[in-house]
């Protein structure tokens, strides 16, 4: 997948910068518009701010930053004459002076220089961006939890608490999905490609060359092999403890269903694998060879890893690997099965047809040939031939050729029993094409289809492009919005995964990703089943630099959150309104069935992400919750950042409770001035 261009569009980030500079003091502040003479308006408000003052954001927008909405009986004259001179001859003035404000909490402020950036133009009617990091409007409060006393006066109740029951199981039941079962499994599941490893080739390599009459003694295992009995003994004890799913979907916790739920599935299958043949050497008893072929029941235990199989579906790697492991350990079967029937060729024939067994012609290409001992006669063992190295590459060569092609000539069947064994690997090996490697094509597709369609959508957006010879500038935007859209979804269309789960998942998902819109105040006082409604009904956009949202005069479709970025509201070239993270916009009429004609443009100054409710379907949720609907109307007035409904004006009465302000004041050609609370001495 070739490196994605990235966003390219220009962003203003003026302000960024500003709240770099005051580094912590940003928390309380308003920024007002140079641009409009002697009034000065308002353009953003802290939360902060709104909190310090007791108003809410939409009642500051387009007041003058002077905040003459602040002034009191006790407010020197003066000082304010001084303030509004500062700002219209765009100096620098520190005073200290008595504001009022709603609460009744004597608070001390303080304002604070902006500098204009270098190479800033003056002429430019437009704010830049907001500020870094703004907070946004929502704070999480603690919800405390009704804990209720189950037995008030420590008696035991006489009759069943109604309540949901908690789940009886002893402690020495383990859990079929639990982390030490799922640690064990991947143990057993090594000892299980150990014991199919070692277990053909030791019948194969290490016995087949043995006595028939049980007079050999074999050597006594190796620690690894004493420590696989263990552990398959171990888990069989262990199957008796854990926990199944039964038919009906439910994990079954009672011991003695598990009992029989085992008995009765694979406890047959393990205890033959868990046979202990090999304290039969290390008692140093003397067996057939008939007793060494008893060994390759343990191969029984591949059922299970291909039962479990499903479970690791989904990890394509995994599957990847054990399929590849499973097609290796088959030509390493072939491989010990090719050596003993050659060496079963040599041993059961007279010394004149060894020439035609592949075992003979190895050796005689190896210069060690067989030979009969002293005591042939007595029909003793054979002697010579290739060492058991080079006759187990040799055997797995043939294998691997015959399970991927027809092989190369140079290992070859000659014999009826070699040929026949031949046909037989030929056709397990079309069998194991189809099913590894068909599998390990739709697992690679399948790991790659996530990219693939990336692909897809891109020719289909250029090809639509070409077709319709659209211009430039609108190719670069269709260009970012889809990148952009691709790398926050994946292209993942919510909607389309969602729709066939049940109404209640579906809300709870829903409700989990609009957590944030849906913790405004706004919504504070709607009851659950109103929050689920509404979280169905929210939806996402995504705005590039220099894109609008809304234009001035169109007909407001939807309230919009801003979740990321900035937007500027602008009219007649004038901004009017910076928003930021956490900013609600839209209008205070929305119960009443009637076009709302917007009064200026929503414009993005930053790649911004959007949620957004359409009025439609909050009329029609509203409708099904009229107790909160009321609320909602007096509420949405103080929580919406700018009202966009024409005709709509911002009145803000007078205050009550003073403030005692330490003023300091600087304008540029752009942005007026920003408050913060300076602590009492």
């Amino acid at each position: 997948m070739p490196v994605m261009r990235g966003l390219l569009a220009p962003q203003n980030t003026f302000l960024d910068t500003i709240a770099t500079r005051f580094d912590g003091t940003h928390s309380n502040f308003v920024l007002g518009n140079a641009q409009v003479q002697s009034l000065y308006p308002i353009v953003y408000c802290s939360d902060g701010f709104c909190e310090l003052t007791g108003y809410a954001r939409a009642e500051l927008m387009q007041k003058s930053c002077a905040c003459h909405f602040l002034y009191g009986p006790e407010t020197s004259d003066r000082l304010t004459t001084q303030i509004q001179s500062a700002l219209d001859e765009r100096r620098e003035f520190k005073t200290e002076l008595v504001f009022y404000k709603k609460g009744d909490e004597e608070t001390g402020l303080e304002v604070h220089k902006v500098t204009r950036p270098q190479g800033f133009n003056a002429n430019r009617r437009r704010s830049r961006a907001v500020l870094y990091q703004l907070s946004g409007h929502l704070q999480k409060q603690d919800k405390s939890k009704l804990k209720i006393n189950n037995n008030m006066f420590g008696e035991k109740p006489p009759i069943p608490e109604y309540k949901v029951a908690a789940i009886q199981k002893s402690r020495f039941i383990l859990l079929h999905y639990g982390t030490f079962k799922a640690g064990w499994d991947w143990l057993i599941l090594l000892a299980t490609f150990y014991v199919a490893v070692t277990v053909p080739y030791n019948v194969c390599f290490t016995v087949v060359g043995g006595r028939d009459d049980g007079s050999t003694p074999r050597s006594p295992p190796s620690v690894s092999d004493i420590l696989v009995e263990i552990l398959f003994i171990l888990d069989i004890l262990l199957n008796f403890r854990t926990t199944f799913v039964s038919t009906s979907g439910q994990v079954v916790y009672d011991a003695r269903s598990i009992c029989v739920h085992y008995v009765t599935t694979w406890l047959f299958v393990d205890l033959i694998a868990a046979l202990p043949f090999d304290l039969l050497y290390a008692f140093n008893v003397s067996v057939y060879f008939g007793v060494h072929l008893l060994k390759t029941v343990r191969l029984l235990r591949l059922l299970r890893l291909l039962q479990k199989l499903e479970r690791y579906s989904q990890y394509s790697a995994v599957v990847l690997t054990l399929l590849m492991s499973m097609f290796a350990l088959l030509a390493h079967w072939m491989a010990c099965v090719w050596y003993f029937i050659g060496r079963r060729e040599i041993e059961n024939n007279s010394p004149g047809s060894w020439d035609i067994g592949w075992l003979h012609e190895l050796a005689k290409r190896l210069g060690t040939p067989y030979f009969l001992s002293a005591e042939a006669a007595a029909g003793s063992v054979l002697g010579g031939g290739p060492s058991v190295r080079s006759s187990y590459v040799t055997s797995l060569y043939f294998a691997l050729s015959s399970l991927t092609s027809v092989g190369f000539g140079n290992v070859s069947a000659n014999t009826d029993t070699e040929k026949i064994f031949s046909i037989c690997t030929m056709l397990i090996g079309a069998l194991m094409h189809a099913v590894v490697f068909g599998n390990v094509t739709a697992i690679i597709q399948r790991m790659y289809s996530r990219r693939s369609l990336y692909h897809t959508r891109t020719k289909d957006l250029k090809d639509f492009i070409r077709v319709h010879r659209l211009p430039k500038a609108l190719e670069q935007r269709m260009l970012e919005c889809f990148q952009t859209t691709w790398s926050v979804n994946n292209g993942i269309d919510v909607s389309e995964l969602l729709k066939d789960f049940p109404d209640e998942l579906r809300a709870d998902i829903a409700m989990h990703l609009n957590k944030e819109l849906l913790q405004l105040p706004l919504f504070e006082s709607a009851s659950r089943g109103c929050l689920r409604s509404l979280s169905l009904i929210i939806k996402t956009s995504f705005c590039a630099p220099g894109e609008f949202l809304i234009r001035q005069g169109d007909a407001l479709q939807a309230i919009y959150f801003v979740c990321s970025g900035s937007m500027e509201v602008l009219k007649d070239n004038t901004v009017l309104a910076i928003l930021g993270k956490g900013d609600l916009i839209g209008s205070d009429s929305l119960t009443r069935e009637q076009v709302i004609k917007t009064n200026a443009n929503v414009k993005a100054l930053t790649y911004c992400d959007l949620q957004y409710i359409s009025l439609k379907g909050l009329r029609e949720v509203l409708r099904l919750y009229p107790e909160y609907a009321q609320k909602f109307v007096s509420e949405i007035q103080h929580d919406l950042t700018y009202n966009l409904r024409e005709g709509n004006g911002a009145d803000v009465s007078g205050s009550n409770t003073q403030i005692h302000k330490y003023t300091h004041i600087h304008t540029s050609k752009s942005i007026c001035w920003v408050v913060h609370p300076v602590p009492p001495m």
